[in-house]
């Protein structure tokens, strides 16, 4: 029976989410202890767990089908690999850095220095749009010490908090862009496996839509539904139903998480009571 193919990233933080995303679609995977590749009970699917950096080339070279992975090392390393989806975690942006004691007016001030980056084509193609020539220094590992130890004027490298740049003195003065883990798909995979990416994909997104999503339940007196119901959107319209209590419904609906908060408020000024919040689990469309 036919398989698809997934690359996940070995270790780390990107590999915990990854099997989570997984298992949310109700995918089972039997992985033992240090095992390379894995298969799931329930879906059929692979897993290959590989070096972040390896897996472009994997998927260049179609040994799997799709993978799970930062966009930033796809930009570095991952020319004419599709992406499929974005999937909403494991952000973080690609930067450049320099000592807390260097004065910084802008990218110009980079003219001539020198760079230490584990980055080296997504620093290069952003120093040419920016109009700056400086020398790059390629590092595998620890960047950011390369100024203390008068390797580099700056560093490139990827930024999650930020903690790392302040315990090595350092501060991020350009943001090149911005990451997030996503589904990237192999250029040469087949016609048939394509039909499984697509049901895994639909999974996917229905998983991603409860993620972003929760599901509101309030009364409200009967005189001002028409002005709640114009805050809920919902995914058609909100669902009313009367409440034993004469003069007041019950609405039932779904608010987007990112503008969660501003829709509770406006919910409270139009008389909204008895507000009700829960999680939703998957959003299927």
């Amino acid at each position: 029976m036919k398989k698809l193919k997934i690359a996940v990233q070995k270790s780390g933080r990107l590999n915990e989410d990854s099997l989570q995303l997984l298992k949310d679609c109700g995918i089972s995977i039997d992985n033992g202890r240090e095992q390379l590749k894995a298969a799931a009970k329930n879906f059929p699917l692979e897993i290959y767990y590989l070096r972040n950096g390896d897996i472009p080339k994997y998927l260049k070279d179609g040994v799997v089908d799709c993978a799970i992975i930062g966009e930033n090392v796809l930009v570095e390393k991952g020319n004419g690999i599709s992406v499929a989806e974005k999937l909403g975690f494991s952000k973080c942006r690609v930067s450049l850095a320099v000592p807390k004691s260097s004065k910084y007016t802008d990218i110009t001030d980079l003219n001539g220095k020198r760079i230490a980056t584990s980055y080296p084509e997504t620093t290069r193609n952003y120093l040419e749009e920016q109009g700056v020539k400086a020398e790059l220094h390629i590092i595998n590992g620890s960047v950011e010490i390369a100024p203390n130890i008068g390797l580099a004027d700056a560093i490139c490298d990827i930024v999650s908090s930020g903690s790392t740049l302040f315990k090595n003195n350092l501060k991020e003065v350009e943001v090149m862009m911005k990451s997030e883990a996503v589904l990237a798909i192999s250029p040469a995979i087949s016609e048939e496996t394509k039909n499984l990416l697509q049901k895994l994909q639909f999974r996917i997104r229905a998983v991603l839509k409860g993620r972003d999503s929760r599901y509101v339940l309030l009364n409200a007196p009967n005189e001002q539904l028409d002005a709640i119901t114009a805050i809920l959107p919902g995914m058609k319209s909100p669902t009313i139903l009367p409440l034993a209590e004469a003069g007041w419904s019950s609405i039932h609906s779904v608010v987007d998480q990112e503008v969660f908060w501003e829709v509770i408020d406006q919910l409270k000024e139009a008389g909204a009571e008895g507000i009700l919040v829960c999680p939703i689990e998957k959003m299927v469309l």
